[in-house]
């Protein structure tokens, strides 16, 4: 008898949805940004874009530093980063308002 067979026992994702999630709508991202920038949370609106720039994985994106996207206070258009998970360096661009939003959250 498997564990999910048993009575009582209910699957732990029972009713959730699994695998991949569907993706972002181009204006659900613009009010997200729109919210992070009225509630003044530089740093999440910062970690948002790069997180939408470079696709990475949360745990990839939670181990940047300033100096992976930046170079002497300034952010690069490009940026490279070696993935945990793989080993595998990901190049990815940084658009001008993921570079803006950066530049804010690395002066202040």
């Amino acid at each position: 008898m498997s564990h999910d067979t048993q009575v009582g026992r209910v699957p732990w994702n029972k009713g959730r949805l699994i695998g991949p999630k569907p993706l972002l709508k181009p204006k659900h991202v613009w009010e997200i940004r729109i919210r992070l920038q009225l509630a003044g949370a530089t740093r999440d609106l910062a970690m948002f874009d790069l997180a939408i720039d470079s696709k990475l994985r949360g745990c990839d994106l939670v181990r940047l530093k300033i100096g992976d996207v930046a170079l002497n206070g300034t952010v690069r258009s490009r940026a490279t980063v070696v993935q945990q998970k793989t080993g595998h360096p990901v190049q990815f661009e940084i658009t001008e308002q993921t570079r803006e939003s950066v530049g804010r959250y690395g002066s202040g």
